[in-house]
């Protein structure tokens, strides 16, 4: 099988369900936006490599890329016999998030200024993420806002991205680096 189709160069694409849609379909941003979240979550995974500090981060790394190939092919179909046959973003994950946090936020001194995407360079990039999470969230929501199937994909970009924040303070923690205070100036 080629990697190439030649079905974009009129400017649509298929979406998983065989349906065809503009490149500029805002299901295709989203999952788009999703695709490239998940690219930076790898990149993450690599800094994480360079710190062994931070190596605990990557097994739960790896499963938000798993979810996040999951919540992408969703996006990707319209259709509900396709969307039915493709794994869902559930409570349990939305969950296992939160708990994630919890844990993570036990460790952190509490944070009373507004910090800026610094620090380490996992969480440096950890901030990258979130600001693309929040972007995919915001992609997202307009397919959400008329297809409740896609109300769960939702809540768990809401929540990750709370999650990369709070991993990118941890992972600051953990390697010695303070987290870095906006100065009003």
């Amino acid at each position: 099988m080629k990697i190439y189709t030649k079905t974009g160069d009129k400017g649509t694409t298929r979406l998983v369900d065989g349906s065809t849609v503009d490149k500029f379909n805002p299901r295709v941003e989203a999952y788009g936006t999703v695709d490239e979240l998940n690219s930076w979550v790898g990149e993450i995974r690599h800094r994480l490599s360079e710190a062994p500090a931070l190596e605990t981060m990557d097994p739960f790394l790896e499963n938000i890329q798993s979810l996040l190939f999951n919540l992408g092919s969703r996006l990707a179909c319209e259709k509900d016999e396709t969307l039915a046959m493709l794994p869902e973003i559930t409570t349990e994950h939305i969950e296992a998030l939160e708990r994630q946090m919890d844990a993570w936020d036990q460790d952190l001194p509490a944070l009373k200024n507004f910090i800026l995407p610094a620090g380490h360079g996992a969480a440096a990039a950890l901030h990258i993420a979130r600001t693309v999470c929040r972007r995919a969230e915001r992609r997202t929501a307009e397919v959400s806002r008329n297809d409740p199937r896609f109300s769960n994909c939702l809540i768990y970009l809401n929540r990750l991205s709370d999650v990369f924040f709070l991993a990118a303070r941890w992972a600051n923690l953990k390697t010695g680096h303070d987290d870095v205070l906006w100065k009003k100036t």
